[in-house]
């Protein structure tokens, strides 16, 4: 006889107003313990300097995170200017000061360099590993090393405020890996300044925005009131942009038991119309319940993943 889990069967989506000062580790750990969740995961991780959305899977939902790690994401940011530190926020060794103030034309003109695929070399103190260690543990100890260049995408980028000569707000909508820090340290050199990131925002990570968005308080305010699950989005609220098949009982149940079933020609026409380039996954419902993510393949929909989710 297996072992029974501890906690809860609760499946589904916290959009997580993550506050500063809090690593994503931690916040999972609240939020898992405020559902008495048996499982919990994130889509995203967000530094302790960072506030905003971080996306926690909850049961059933964990099979869903590897679909967002493809989400775009947006972030606001405020460069400091006139200071560089070693990390490239506001709690790094300052190893920089200048007098150059970039008024707000010039970063306006300076940020189309940066939209597009480019090439993007993360900050030293970043979780990137080299040789088996984190790159923040090498830079911490004094360690000569070098990281390399990494392809990512910057899909929009804009001047969003520009409170004073000291300060200037960006907002990006990014693919994944991009590194903030680093977009405003070869901004800052562009420019010809010095500069770090004094606030960072996550605004969007896919479909989980600020507007679907729960705090802890408003969490523990609704377990307070015995209404937990108000604070909770299905677990396909991650599947927004995969095409779906609704399946009959029958082929609900093959799915579930690992069995692939036949798709007619035009079910096939359909969903090669809906699907992303390059992607092949597709989402099988039972009604309003998730069955499985199948892979579509010769006519037949394979089961990939399995959802143990009650009609």
């Amino acid at each position: 006889m297996g072992r029974q889990k501890k906690g809860d069967p609760v499946h589904g989506w916290v959009c997580l107003d993550k506050p500063l000062e809090m690593g994503s580790t931690e916040a999972v750990t609240r939020v898992r313990r405020l559902f008495n969740a048996q499982k919990a995961g994130h889509a995203g991780t967000l530094d302790p300097l960072a506030s905003g959305i971080l996306p926690i899977a909850l049961g059933e939902a964990t099979k869903t995170v590897s679909q967002m790690m493809e989400a775009q994401k947006v972030y606001r940011f405020t460069i400091n200017w006139g200071v560089s530190t070693a990390s490239v926020d506001r709690e790094g060794e300052v190893i920089g000061r200048s007098d150059v103030r970039p008024d707000v034309e010039a970063v306006r003109a300076a940020l189309p360099t940066f939209v597009g695929e480019i090439d993007q070399t993360p900050p030293r103190f970043s979780a990137i590993k080299v040789d088996g260690q984190r790159a923040y543990d090498l830079a911490r100890d004094g360690a000569e090393f070098e990281l390399a260049s990494r392809r990512v995408t910057i899909h929009e980028a804009a001047v969003s405020a520009h409170p004073d000569a000291d300060h200037v707000e960006i907002t990006i909508r990014t693919g994944k890996g991009v590194y903030v820090r680093s977009l405003a340290r070869d901004l800052a050199l562009m420019l010809g300044a010095e500069g770090h990131v004094s606030a960072l925002r996550r605004e969007r990570v896919g479909p989980f925005s600020t507007d679907n968005a729960v705090t802890l308080d408003i969490l523990a305010d609704l377990v307070h009131r015995n209404a937990a699950l108000e604070g909770l989005l299905p677990v396909a609220t991650a599947l927004d942009d995969i095409p779906e098949l609704a399946v009959t009982d029958q082929d609900a149940f093959s799915l579930r038991q690992g069995r692939p079933i036949v798709l007619l020609p035009r079910q096939v026409e359909t969903l090669k119309s809906r699907l992303r380039e390059g992607s092949r996954t597709v989402s099988a419902f039972q009604g309003q319940t998730l069955v499985a993510l199948c892979e579509m393949r010769a006519g037949r929909l394979e089961p990939d993943r399995v959802f143990n989710l009650l009609p």
